[in-house]
């Protein structure tokens, strides 16, 4: 396959194949080693988060060559297109080291408004959820299904997820209670699998604090074909990271919006 006739998101799929290729033979392995890259805290890398990102590049240089390239591995490499693939090839290593499927290969193709094209593939479940134009589906091990997010409109019947209670600063954590304690239910831990879950329609929420650009990319893609809003905590686009607000649709994310306003800013 020639990159003539290879749309974007084939292409996509085909970076996604590739990462699980590289990933899978050492998930839940005995041996498996992690090196922390933080002097302060602990932020582990694998072989299989650089062997994957390496892989999926070399196919961006085969196939996309004038298009710039920012991983979290490796960072970023400027192109002469204006888009940009932004690639987290393991999102939740502390997940994968420890043996949950709660992790993820991001993909997302950006230009300068944000993402237009995005992927959420889960290798060991065999889970990809998929946002592009006119294109909100999950691939999955029973074929494919469309996606779209819940119709909640109140936060007292909404599921709420984020990845470490803690969220961030104190005035980060003040302002996701504050809404956590509005809703029907809050879980823990899910790295980029809850933003899957949010765009297949099965939560409501996700809040987290402290994100980088390949963290939420992919998930803004996804979430917003399928029918849900992302923005950061004051309303504004967040595909620079930061401070995230998903929600299902409008009227939830307006709700939790308010509150996290109103709590982080005092």
């Amino acid at each position: 396959m020639t990159s003539a006739i290879l749309t974007d998101l084939a292409l996509a799929h085909l970076l996604a194949d590739a990462a699980r290729a590289e990933i899978l033979p050492h998930f839940r392995q005995p041996g498996l080693l992690a090196q922390n890259k933080e002097t302060a805290g602990f932020d582990p890398v694998t072989v299989a988060d650089r062997t994957a990102e390496r892989a999926m590049r070399d196919l961006l240089t085969l196939h996309r060559p004038q298009d710039g390239i920012w991983g979290e591995e490796f960072g970023r490499q400027n192109g002469t297109s204006g888009r940009e693939w932004v690639l987290d090839p393991i999102d939740g290593t502390r997940g994968f080291i420890s043996g949950t499927p709660t992790w993820g290969v991001l993909i997302a193709l950006s230009d300068q408004n944000g993402p237009t094209l995005g992927l959420i593939d889960q290798p060991y479940t065999r889970e990809r959820f998929v946002g592009a134009p006119d294109v909100a589906e999950l691939v999955g091990p029973f074929g494919t299904m469309p996606m779209a997010t819940r119709s909640t409109r109140t936060l007292d019947q909404a599921i709420l997820f984020t990845t470490y209670p803690e969220v961030g600063t104190p005035a980060e954590r003040a302002a996701f209670e504050a809404v956590a304690a509005r809703t029907k239910l809050a879980r823990y831990g899910m790295d980029c699998y809850a933003y899957a879950l949010l765009a297949a329609g099965q939560i409501d929420l996700v809040i987290e604090a402290g994100l980088n650009a390949y963290d939420i990319q992919a998930p803004i893609a996804v979430i917003q074909a399928a029918g849900g809003v992302v923005t950061d905590w004051r309303g504004n686009p967040a595909h620079l990271g930061g401070r995230v607000v998903a929600a299902a649709n409008s009227e939830i994310h307006a709700a939790a919006l308010d509150l996290l306003r109103t709590t982080a800013e005092g």
